[in-house]
């Protein structure tokens, strides 16, 4: 069956969040500080209303499996989903879907002891605390293999020394998920582990806070991290020793489709932000929407957001079908490569055409341009998802001839005639 229809079931689910992220979440947005800061007794005042309201609904943290509270919707609902949460900063919150949040969750819930699911799985899911995903190091870019933190046995547990770089939320964090190197001999997928930290662990200390774009210091949350002898429990090895990278791809897949409905959300808004622009300014020839370069941009726009959007849910739909991502993984890495680009056209001319006021910190495009900037880096560098794509197409196609190749004409010429020849002899032979 072919449809691009969705359930009217879930339509209606859809439409009811689609109303109360604008008339109770985006207002949210312009007079609360940060949603993972759990300390702001206001924000928690009147977020937690909301959230039991979308509990209510059988909506709350519907990434998960049933049997940890969601509804095991697939990842074309959930994109569906993210694609309205993505208008506002707090909405992931009040639907107990943000990330790193909702990412780390997913490791607990896979790879958890019953102790650890119960220390911190559970708050989490509860939406009690923070958590932060300790991943990146300042040295070694966008491969992990060149990662230098530590972790030995030592007694009962474990010793951690390092830096770890743009380790989102470390401020707010309760606990950290930290990769790090136990066999570094091992073959290079075989050599990492992953621990949870507790954030009060004696050693660990944020060296300063990193923000993006123009961000203030108070509001910088990407925290460089250094471990000094940061010592763990045995138990607090989260999976099997050696299987970091094996975990850590539970968490990437379906994220970075959610990322991307999320990133369609804010183009949107440029997008509408653009067209009621048009049609509201004018010059001394008339209004902006008359004009061919406005137009132009107009177009462009459209045709770019609706296909990276169809790109998407067919990414989100071969996830459900395969139920692998590995089978997906092309997919996944053209999305992460259209991303950034898609958003960050948009964006620009939307800007563009609000003049002097686009470029302001009156209007939200500036902030969307680094965003952009940001989707472009987050998660690997869109470079390693192109060359990811172009292995996983390139490999399993047979080498032509090896001077002309299969699409030759003359060559293709002198086969059809030799095709037809004996085509037209078996005719004549059975006349």
């Amino acid at each position: 069956m072919w449809d691009f229809e969705t359930e009217p079931e879930y339509q209606e689910k859809l439409d009811w969040v689609d109303a109360f992220v604008r008339d109770e979440i985006e207002p949210l947005d312009l007079v609360l500080g940060d949603p993972y800061d759990k300390s702001d007794a206001t924000a928690r005042r009147l977020v937690r209303p909301l959230q039991q309201q979308v509990r209510d609904r059988g909506l709350w943290a519907a990434h998960l499996r049933p049997e940890l509270g969601g509804q095991g919707y697939g990842q074309v609902r959930l994109a569906l989903l993210n694609e309205l949460l993505g208008r506002s900063r707090w909405a992931p919150t009040v639907f107990g879907c943000q990330a790193p949040d909702s990412g780390n969750a997913e490791i607990l819930a896979h790879f958890g002891t019953d102790a650890q699911k119960q220390r911190y799985l559970q708050p989490l899911l509860d939406g009690e605390i923070s958590s932060c995903y300790s991943m990146t190091e300042p040295q070694a870019g966008a491969d992990p293999t060149l990662f230098t933190t530590r972790a030995v046995p030592d007694g009962d547990g474990w010793v951690i020394d390092g830096e770890k770089w743009f380790s989102s939320n470390a401020r707010h964090a309760s606990f950290l998920i930290v990769m790090a190197a136990t066999d570094p001999d091992a073959a290079p997928h075989d050599r990492m582990s992953m621990f949870i930290v507790p954030r009060a662990t004696p050693g660990l200390t944020i060296v300063r806070d990193a923000g993006v774009g123009t961000e203030s210091p108070e509001h910088s949350s990407h925290a460089y991290l250094r471990y000094d002898g940061v010592r763990v429990p045995g138990d607090h090895l989260l999976g099997e020793r050696g299987r970091a990278f094996a975990i850590a791809q539970t968490r990437l897949g379906g994220g970075r489709i959610h990322h991307g409905m999320r990133t369609i959300a804010q183009m949107r808004r440029a997008f509408d932000l653009m067209l009621e622009r048009a049609v509201s300014r004018s010059t001394r020839t008339g209004r902006l929407a008359d004009m061919q370069s406005t137009q132009d941009k107009v177009a462009e726009s459209w045709i770019d957001l609706e296909q990276f959007r169809l790109l998407l849910l067919r990414t989100a739909w071969l996830i459900d079908r395969h139920q692998d991502y590995r089978a997906v993984r092309k997919d996944i890495a053209a999305v992460k490569v259209v991303m950034p680009r898609v958003y960050h056209d948009v964006v620009q001319r939307a800007m563009q055409l609000h003049g002097a006021l686009g470029i302001s910190n009156e209007m939200p495009f500036s902030a969307m341009m680094v965003d952009a900037q940001v989707m472009a880096i987050a998660d690997g560098p869109t470079e390693v998802h192109r060359q990811t794509l172009a292995r996983q197409l390139l490999r399993d196609v047979e080498p032509g001839e090896p001077l002309f190749g299969s699409g030759h004409l003359p060559a293709r010429a002198d086969a059809a005639r030799a095709h037809v020849a004996a085509r037209l002899e078996h005719l004549v032979a059975n006349a």
